[in-house]
């Protein structure tokens, strides 16, 4: 628990500091708090304030007391009326709900966790969140709030060395939000530091991420693209293949990789990729291996006609 004697000092000071009006309410109050009656302190705060009473050092009275009961959001309600009266209460408070916070965490209560970190970022927008960053990243992820998970992680990247999960889950987080450059830099990072036997659990999204990204970068209807682009989707299937995920597209992966070597002049390896598309669909006769045993002619009854075309594809 908060230690009440040094965080409530200034309320004493205050209550002996204070004219008649507030004596009544706020001294009744001040003594039923020292003797650990906190509702009871709560009523009499809160009467003072009916009362008139709105300085910042009774509101924090009430904030400070909802604290300790544990209640998040009449804590920060009151800290915030305080701290808009005097700014001071505004570290007190941020402090109060980053305590309520960890006791949430320790508790299993993410949502109450959640609620009070995201109340003290209110007080104090700059304020450093430390061993609660991770958790409140987690929070918004199972939530699927995947953009306000994501800065959340990059601060504990900042922050404190990471373990390779939280790079696992970093990359989740960019692949759900449709960012699957910046998921393939962090599924990478995971597979280089996890223990051999958690590696392939980044494979499927290694294969997944790259191949979108691939056909992305593959023009459509045949039409070239530039070298730069063509080289790096070639790249991106190439690591799939190796990966060897998702095992169910990798007829596709391979198809696709014939495509990328064709349009870059690389016959010879667009053959064989297209080769091994017929190798790997169920008896060679599926629509994929048709179209790929097509490309395959293509390129190799074409091999002649190579000074004829006007580029270095292979068809």
């Amino acid at each position: 628990m908060i230690r009440r004697s040094i965080a409530f000092a200034f309320v004493v000071c205050a209550a002996a500091c204070g004219g008649p009006a507030e004596e009544s309410a706020v001294v009744r109050g001040d003594l039923a708090f020292a003797a650990d009656s906190l509702e009871e302190a709560l009523a009499e705060y809160q009467l003072a304030v009916r009362q008139g009473d709105d300085s910042p050092e009774v509101l924090a009275r009430v904030a400070h007391t909802f604290t300790l009961l544990g209640r998040v959001d009449p804590a920060a309600e009151y800290y915030r009326l305080a701290a808009a009266a005097d700014d001071r209460f505004a570290d007190q408070g941020a402090a109060d709900l980053m305590h309520l916070a960890r006791e949430a965490e320790a508790g299993n209560d993410r949502f109450r966790m959640a609620t009070a970190v995201r109340q003290a970022l209110e007080l104090r927008p700059g304020l450093g969140l430390g061993d609660m960053a991770l958790p409140l990243a987690r929070f918004y992820f199972r939530n699927g709030e995947y953009g306000r998970a994501l800065p959340l992680y990059q601060r504990v990247l900042v922050e404190a060395d990471s373990a390779p999960r939280i790079l696992f889950e970093i990359g989740e987080a960019y692949e759900e939000t449709g960012d699957c450059r910046q998921a393939l830099l962090f599924f990478e990072r995971f597979r280089d530091e996890a223990p051999r036997a958690e590696r392939g659990e980044a494979d499927w999204h290694i294969g997944t991420c790259g191949l979108d990204l691939a056909q992305e970068l593959v023009p459509r209807g045949g039409t070239a693209g530039g070298v730069a682009q063509l080289e790096e989707a070639n790249r991106l299937v190439a690591r799939a293949i190796d990966v060897g995920q998702p095992q169910h597209r990798m007829s596709q992966a391979w198809f696709l990789r014939g495509e990328v070597l064709a349009m870059l002049g690389d016959c010879s390896g667009a053959m064989d990729a297209f080769s091994e598309v017929r190798r790997l669909e169920p008896g060679g006769a599926t629509p994929l291996a048709v179209q790929a045993h097509e490309r395959y002619d293509a390129i190799n009854f074409g091999r002649g006609l190579s000074s004829l075309r006007s580029s270095n594809r292979c068809y």
